[in-house]
């Protein structure tokens, strides 16, 4: 038996993020088009030979993407929003850059494509739009193109394809209402000519990712899969269709009747009785495909445990094959690039790279199972086995706080009404007040400074001395603007999350333990290893410090629990809940020191929340529940005259929207610039009961709106909501901005204000 090893994906932005700073380069004019696409094959070229060298046999193809695979698969349809398209109707990479960044053909500003959590990841895409009279065509060969690089280069390749049932679920209507499974069978003639291009290229199997078969599906969809299916099944490749995320037995009823030749299942995320009662309900005939190792996380397999589960598993399918849960988009690359990882912790880890040999351990061991493989398989996994017994783990004092959290710690003394009218006394705020997230420009000044503080090259005192004179620059930067509420920039923290993290115990930090998020937005998680705890306070002195540089309120920044949690990569020994309420403590304690620095206004950013949902609605209450209880933990332990705001962004809200107003934040800031101000439709219908900053301009693209644009943007959000509770900001932090464009953009926001002001008391 072959037992063939594959991956779903594998990342793209390379070890010295690569892609990263060739797109950047690209888009401000640094380099052209021929150079960047010299990067993005080079790093195909690498990445393949690196699977192939660990061991993988079927290599994926199409799981590049030049800012992200729905996009892509967007351009592969011919599927460009009307504002993007080129006068001539071509497409091109720069198509691509414009639906992804914002701006029309002419370079007069365009909103960009919103963008979405990928299903309950940080990973974000970019959300395709319909219209009633849409029209499908193929038109971008980038998949075959990079089928016939891997070819040529002599690899036995499986192209990865985004299934139609997916992509039209994924995508947004605009315009008139109408039912997005009607565009489908145009939609498979293209996909019908993918695959027939792709079986002219001699290839035999195609993985088609489905990845919506994992959530609740509507009865008229799970019927469009076996006619859809039925389709494409005319095609001479053989379509292996792919799941993950989680276990698919509540499609065992209709699954199995449709037309594919293999089936991939997510063994991590399944349960064991999942996936008993999914390998005994598939046809005999379909090629089993069994993703063994975690693509999400870090952690070192249990090889022994694994290979133990396929022993059984061999009993009823002789010849299965070996993969990944995911894509390995998901993981850092290559855990050999770490050199200062404490020894223990990094025998606990697995990236990408080392995840493929994982696979080629176990496919070695099921070909031919004899003593010395299985006792190399349990020296692999002993590791895992004396984490359980380190002190690193364990902390006694955290595991007694959280088992005496009381339901009172998480409310507050008064109810918003009451805390409003005491916070308008305090802050004397005018109508339309004006904010921004939290960060400003990470300069290259200011990235020196750190890196030359990292290597040693100045000393403590130095650093922060340059640390304070950006904060002062802020924040006059501010003043001068006429920002009602400023916050002091944050050029201390490298990323929200890692910030905090370095500051807690339980934490672990990786030097090159990079992942994509979106576009050429990379970040580097931090690694819960063990109990959490704030050993002093976190972030204090520097809002202390750029509140005596002003009289007007300073508003604190933290990361709330349940992003620092999802933004981490977490433990699997212990339950979620437990880790949100350990986060939340110690937040709690940063909360309660900054309102006793003179704090009066705390921002806890919880963009993470939808994230974290549970794909099937059985298992969403109770996350919510203990969700929402984490964040109010770390909010409630102030006076009522102290506001607490938080913010979220590029999700859909709602499906958490009872959960977002039992949050009981005083102010909630979104994202909503793309969406033209519609998301405010769920609020308005809900009831939003408290304040609320809707974002008048996307910061993720390189536009600068005039004041009208977001004067008429604010005046759309007065239509939903009441004058009195509305602010004003940006959708998100302004870190990745330049300080040009911040300038010019807030100008004209505070300007749109003044307008709306203007108005109110005419």
């Amino acid at each position: 038996m072959t037992y063939t090893t594959h991956t779903l994906g594998f990342p793209r932005i390379g070890l010295q993020r690569e892609l990263k700073k060739a797109l950047e380069a690209y888009w401000a004019g640094e380099i052209d088009q021929e150079t960047l696409q010299k990067t993005g094959r080079a790093l195909r070229h690498r990445h393949w030979l690196w699977q192939q060298q660990a061991g993988v046999d079927l290599l994926p193809v199409g799981d590049f993407a030049w800012y992200d695979q729905v996009l892509t698969t967007s351009l592969l349809v011919g599927n460009v929003p009307t504002r993007h398209q080129n006068n001539d109707g071509s497409i091109d990479l720069d198509t691509l850059f414009r639906i992804a960044r914002g701006r029309a053909p002419s370079g007069t500003p365009a909103p960009a494509a919103e963008m979405s959590k990928w299903f309950n990841t940080n990973y974000h895409y970019l959300v395709p739009e319909f219209q009633a009279d849409q029209s499908f065509e193929l038109r971008w060969t980038q998949l075959f193109d990079e089928v016939e690089e891997a070819l040529t280069a002599g690899h036995q390749v499986k192209p990865v394809l985004l299934g139609p049932l997916s992509y039209l679920w994924l995508g947004k209507i605009k315009g008139t209402d109408f039912d997005k499974l009607s565009l489908l069978p145009q939609l498979l003639q293209v996909y019908q000519q993918v695959l027939q291009k792709l079986a002219a290229q001699k290839i035999e199997w195609v993985q088609i990712d489905e990845p919506i078969l994992v959530l609740d599906l509507p009865m008229e969809w799970q019927q469009a899969y076996l006619s859809a299916y039925a389709q494409l099944q005319n095609s001479n490749c053989k379509l292996l269709l792919t799941t993950y995320f989680g276990g698919i037995t509540h499609q065992l009823n209709w699954l199995p009747k449709i037309t594919v030749d293999g089936i991939h299942l997510d063994a991590v995320s399944s349960s064991e009785e999942e996936l008993a009662a999914t390998l005994q309900a598939i046809p005999t005939h379909w090629q089993l495909s069994l993703g063994v190792i975690n693509g999400r996380n870090i952690w070192r397999a249990d090889l022994n445990a694994i290979y133990t589960q396929l022993s059984a598993v061999k009993k009823s399918h002789s010849n299965f094959w070996l993969g990944t849960s995911c894509s390995l988009l998901h993981s850092p690359l290559d855990l050999n690039a770490e050199t200062k990882l404490d020894a223990e912790v990094k025998s606990w880890f697995a990236f990408a790279r080392q995840k493929c040999t994982e696979l080629h351990l176990l496919q070695r061991t099921l070909r031919q199972p004899d003593d010395q493989k299985i006792l190399t398989l349990q020296a692999y996994s002993a590791p895992l086995q004396q984490r359980k017994r380190s002190t690193r783990v364990q902390n006694q004092a955290v595991q007694s706080a959280v088992a005496a959290i009381k339901p009172s710690d998480a409310e507050r003394a008064s109810a918003y009404p009451q805390r409003a009218s005491l916070q308008q006394d305090r802050f004397q705020l005018p109508a339309w007040p004006t904010t921004t997230i939290g960060s400003f420009p990470q300069t290259s000044e200011i990235r020196s400074l750190r890196r030359s503080y990292k290597q040693g090259t100045i000393d403590l005192a130095t650093y922060e001395q340059g640390l304070q004179q950006e904060i002062a620059y802020t924040v006059a930067e501010q003043e001068q603007i006429g920002l009602d509420v400023l916050v002091h920039g944050e050029p201390e923290r490298n990323d929200m999350v890692e910030y905090f993290g370095e500051q807690l115990t339980g934490y672990a930090f990786t030097q090159n333990g990079w992942v994509q998020s979106y576009g050429s937005r990379c970040v580097k998680p931090p690694v819960i290893i063990g109990d959490i705890e704030r050993p002093e306070p976190m972030t204090v002195r520097w809002s202390q410090y750029a509140q005596s540089l002003t009289e007007k309120p300073m508003k604190g920044m933290l990361t709330g629990p349940l992003t620092m949690l999802c933004w981490s990569f977490p433990r699997e020994d212990i339950s979620r809940e437990t880790m949100a309420l350990q986060l939340a403590l110690a937040l709690r304690h940063e909360v309660q020191d900054l309102e006793q620095a003179g704090i009066g206004i705390i921002q806890i950013d919880e963009p993470a929340l939808r994230e974290g949902l549970p794909l099937r609605q059985q298992d969403q209450a109770a996350y919510l529940d203990w969700a929402v209880r984490a964040f109010k933990l770390t909010a409630a332990g102030v006076a009522d005259s102290t506001q607490i705001h938080t913010h979220m962004c590029y999700c859909e809200f709602g499906d958490v929207m009872p959960s977002i107003i039992a949050l009981d934040a005083d102010v909630i800031t979104l994202e909503t610039s793309r969406s033209d101000m519609e998301l405010l439709d769920t609020f308005h219908h809900q009831a939003y009961p408290n304040g609320i900053g809707p974002g008048v301009y996307d910061i993720h693209s390189p536009n600068v709106p005039d004041a009208k644009w977001m004067t008429q943007l604010l005046q759309k959000a007065q239509q939903h909501l009441p004058v009195e509770r509305l602010w004003v900001n940006p959708d998100c932090g302004l870190k990745t901005r330049a300080w040009p464009e911040t300038q010019a953009a807030l100008k004209n926001m505070v300007n749109a204000a003044r307008c709306l002001r203007e108005q109110v008391t005419q």
